[in-house]
């Protein structure tokens, strides 16, 4: 599970109330999530499918994964914490070029799901994901109710899913593992709803074409990025059918 939540904070930010501003601010934050999915897909798709590529993920003699795989999974954290933490230092196109990297390197973690599961089932979950997410997305961005209270109580449930996935890598526990996913799709179809609504409000708040704003827009692309991704790998691990 990518678990990479964002947590930034906005500086120097032009108040405005416009209502058009919000709309181009969260165009360009679903171009950022879009950007990252292709390039994510594009990475994993090539990885799968390309034996000398795959051959740097997983040792043919011994089965095991390499050092390189676990580069790949791992070093995504790294990237996000890179990203929160230097926001305000970071000039945008280094910010755009670390984000690009961070799907990449998601992208090739995420080739072992094409290796599992067969290819009707991933593109059928993705297809529902995409659905679930759209959803959500407009029931956030239209909704008069304020979801900030709804947002606290998912994010305690994630860090739930976190704590308890953790355990479950010493339990190997297939019963946890389909509870933690159902729960994980609930978690993440709230909080797609919620990110946008929180997304928006920032959008309406921002001076289009500010510095400040491109980047509050990258990052919020990640962070729907990240909601879609999880909510997939939830569902694919209760819906998908493996090989």
């Amino acid at each position: 599970m990518e678990i990479n939540k964002p947590d930034y904070v906005y500086d120097n930010i032009v108040q405005i109330n416009d209502t058009d501003a919000s709309r181009r601010f969260l165009a360009n934050v679903f171009m950022w999530m879009f950007v990252a999915l292709g390039v994510s897909a594009l990475s994993a798709y090539v990885f799968a499918n390309t034996p000398s590529l795959l051959m740097t993920l997983v040792d043919v003699t011994t089965g095991q994964l390499t050092g390189f795989a676990y580069i790949a999974m791992f070093s995504p954290l790294a990237f996000v914490l890179l990203m929160r933490f230097g926001l305000n230092r970071i000039s945008y196109p280094v910010l755009a070029l670390l984000f690009v990297a961070y799907a990449t390197l998601t992208g090739i973690s995420l080739s072992f799901i094409l290796l599992i599961y067969t290819a009707s089932s991933v593109t059928g979950v993705f297809l529902t994901s995409s659905i679930v997410f759209g959803i959500m997305a407009i029931a956030g961005y239209t909704t008069k109710t304020d979801l900030t209270k709804f947002g606290s109580i998912l994010i305690m449930f994630l860090v739930g899913i976190v704590v308890a996935s953790l355990v479950n890598l010493f339990l190997h526990s297939s019963g946890l593992q389909m509870l933690i996913s159902y729960i994980g799709v609930a978690v993440f179809v709230g909080l797609t709803a919620y990110d946008v609504q929180k997304l928006k409000n920032i959008g309406a708040g921002l001076a289009y074409g500010d510095a400040t704003a491109s980047k509050m827009a990258l990052m919020g692309g990640l962070t729907l990025y990240l909601d879609f991704i999880n909510l997939f790998l939830m569902l694919l691990r209760i819906f998908g059918r493996r090989r």
